[in-house]
């Protein structure tokens, strides 16, 4: 049942874990589309790659000189040389086509196929060719600078396992066994409704008493970041006719709605999610995304970020992220490496709330910003991370190791 909280307040807060463990049940139907290799940089493969060749398919010489039979190198000297026919060339797509047979060499360079009969590749400084006639003038092991069959990759083996993000190394191996596309999990598609009568859009300057919007800018690149698409981004008045059109006719997998999500007398996407679909959640014991609000309508997901642009960071980080990341076949953990620290003062929490604390760090040190404000947004470019208080604890003290997540250090 719905419960209208404008002007009221929320009744209860859910538990930060409580609606991640719902996010991550339900049930996603994965979408796969097969993309070229131009286009699959920082994609999520969706099924692992299996090499049908070997790479290399021939032996190759790993140096420029004379492919040999390595024996008849053996007893070689500069002062006491062994001499050989050269019977022809071998380059790289241009192989000696005939058996290397006793007493014959052929010229080969770096990459070219060993020709048959031939086990060796003697190094151009460690011989000297005369027209045909070629002195060894060192003894070569066999099977030396000789590069074999499958020394890279063999014919079965998986070279790229299935939920992996590309990399442009991966890209090349992908092409070295011959896949010129590759089976990807799909972008899931979002679109952004930002609501507010003081809003201006981006590129516009503040005037009176309205703002220019920061959300936009900063959720298409998250959503970016997590291997979504943004599809577009429409801003709407404190209007509950408009926004629910907008609503109704907005399609996409996942849809994000700024502003209006909480107690105030023209936040009306709360109630209008109900009606539309389903609201499953609104309030949570989160500081400062307190007022962030989640639901379905038919296959869509809709998620109600608060309008203050830290609470719309902290909310799009903990619950709507976690999904696009996933939708994505990527880990719905958060993005960010983690590293471990001192804290230089103490953080106050309350029981039953998780805090969301900016901090810097400098070595091991960590110090919480002293700006915590939802609105204050230039704490996050000044933080190089954030600290979070679980809902058991009242805070931590100066001195407690905590564990930093890193705005500018992401997993690839």
């Amino acid at each position: 049942m719905f419960h209208d909280v404008r002007m009221r307040g929320f009744r209860r807060r859910a538990d930060v874990h409580e609606v991640q463990a719902w996010l991550d049940a339900r049930v996603l139907e994965p979408r796969v589309e097969q993309v070229p290799l131009a286009a699959a940089h920082g994609r999520t493969l969706a099924e692992a790659l299996v090499s049908a060749v070997d790479v290399p398919a021939f032996p190759r010489a790993a140096m420029d000189g004379w492919a040999v039979r390595g024996e008849e190198t053996f007893g070689a000297a500069e002062t006491d040389p062994i001499v050989l026919e050269v019977v022809g060339l071998s380059l790289p797509g241009a192989p000696h086509e005939d058996e290397v047979h006793q007493g014959q060499a052929v010229r080969i360079m770096t990459g070219a196929p060993v020709p048959a009969g031939a086990d060796t590749v003697l190094r151009a400084e460690d011989g000297h060719q005369d027209g045909a006639e070629l002195s060894v003038r060192a003894a070569v092991p066999v099977g030396k600078h000789i590069g074999e069959r499958g020394e890279d990759i063999t014919v079965g083996r998986t070279v790229l396992e299935a939920g992996r993000r590309l990399r442009p190394q991966d890209l090349g191996v992908a092409s070295s066994i011959g896949a010129g596309t590759l089976p990807l999990h799909e972008r899931p598609t979002v679109r952004l409704l930002v609501t507010g009568d003081e809003i201006l859009e981006p590129g516009s300057a503040p005037d009176g008493a309205q703002i220019v919007d920061a959300n936009s800018p900063m959720l298409t690149a998250l959503v970016e970041r997590d291997g979504g698409v943004m599809l577009d981004v429409a801003f709407l008045p404190d209007d509950e006719a408009v926004l629910r059109d907008a609503l109704t006719e907005a399609r996409a997998d996942i849809l994000l709605v700024t502003g209006g999500s909480s107690v105030g007398q023209e936040d009306h996407a709360p109630r209008l999610l109900s009606e539309l679909g389903e609201l499953t959640w609104h309030g949570v014991g989160l500081r400062p995304a307190a007022p962030t609000g989640m639901g379905t309508m038919g296959d869509r997901h809709v998620f109600l970020l608060p309008g203050n642009p830290v609470s719309c960071l902290c909310a799009y980080d903990f619950f709507a992220g976690r999904l696009v990341r996933r939708l994505g076949g990527r880990s719905p953990a958060w993005p960010y490496v983690a590293r471990t620290g001192t804290l230089a003062r103490k953080i106050s929490s309350v029981l039953g709330r998780v805090d969301y604390v900016r901090v810097r760090l400098t070595d091991d040190r960590v110090d919480p910003l002293m700006a915590r404000g939802a609105s204050i947004l230039s704490s996050t470019t000044e933080a190089d991370g954030f600290v979070t208080v679980p809902r058991d604890h009242e805070g931590w003290p100066e001195g407690h190791a905590v564990e930093v997540w890193q705005y500018g250090v992401l997993r690839v």
